[in-house]
């Protein structure tokens, strides 16, 4: 564990933006004062967004806010698993908020989640469920799922999580094969399995008829759209953007929260 909480590194397109137009503030010292304004007031605008959004949300429950706090100052450079882990990987507050929204909206009883990481996302989620829900947290890194069920031990609500170590993929053959329905699944694992995820949620019938696919980190801090030579995880975005778009089983919609949350439905 540090002792100290470091500042999280931007991972939105809106984190991006407010990073570049502060280096350009601090830069600007010597243009015509009147662009300098100019620029400060754009500089504002982006970055007061997302403390705005957070003051406005419902507040975390105290179970919720100790798992992010946890999250925050672990030492995840020391951290020994085959993919690299941080703790910007977090869904955080305001997202966690909307999942818990969408739980409730769809009157979810069954909840997927694949992709884990320390739990946020799945105990926000298992906040909203009734007390016979459940929530199905599929997490690749063993280490990472002990961590998440320490932290579900100091909730109710974080007995509502069945957590499933290994990678995702056969994790879906399994439940197919036991002939489980989901009525809401949250998709947040590595980015370069996003389209096979999909397929095989809707050809294994994961999704119930009424159900709700959200899928994270669509707008990869702008990489899909705004770089010239995007690096693998904005490429894998981007070509997953795409043949969700042109998919006849679905109905989609990019939500520009955060990094982007994809919602799909069947058509």
């Amino acid at each position: 564990m540090s002792d100290t909480l470091s500042a999280p590194r931007p991972v939105t397109p809106l984190g991006v933006l407010v990073e570049q137009l502060g280096d350009l503030l601090a830069r600007a010292g010597g243009i015509d004062p009147v662009l300098r304004e100019d620029l400060k007031e754009a500089y504002d605008l982006a970055a007061g967004l997302d403390p705005y959004l957070e003051r406005h949300a419902s507040p975390e429950s105290p179970a919720l806010a100790a798992l992010a706090a946890a999250t925050a100052v672990h030492d995840w450079g020391s951290h020994d698993g085959a993919v690299p882990l941080e703790q910007e990987m977090l869904s955080g507050h305001v997202e966690g908020q909307l999942l818990k929204m969408l739980v409730h909206a769809t009157r979810a009883r069954h909840v997927l989640e694949v992709g884990m990481f320390t739990g946020y996302s799945a105990l926000a989620m298992a906040e909203a469920l009734p007390a016979s829900g459940r929530v199905v947290a599929c997490e690749l890194d063993p280490g990472v799922a002990d961590f998440a069920r320490a932290c579900f031990a100091a909730s109710e609500a974080g007995s509502r999580v069945e957590v499933r170590v290994g990678p995702a993929a056969g994790t879906l053959a399994e439940l197919a094969a036991a002939g489980a329905v989901f009525d809401l699944v949250f998709v947040d694992a590595d980015k370069a399995g996003y389209t096979g995820y999909l397929d095989a949620i809707l050809r294994h019938d994961l999704l119930a008829p009424h159900g709700l696919i959200c899928v994270d980190n669509t707008l990869m801090q702008g990489q899909p759209w705004a770089s010239a030579d995007p690096p693998p995880n904005g490429v894998a975005v981007a070509a997953f953007n795409t043949a969700v778009a042109a998919d006849p089983r679905v109905e989609q919609v990019i939500v520009p929260l955060r990094d982007g949350l994809t919602l799909i439905r069947r058509a």
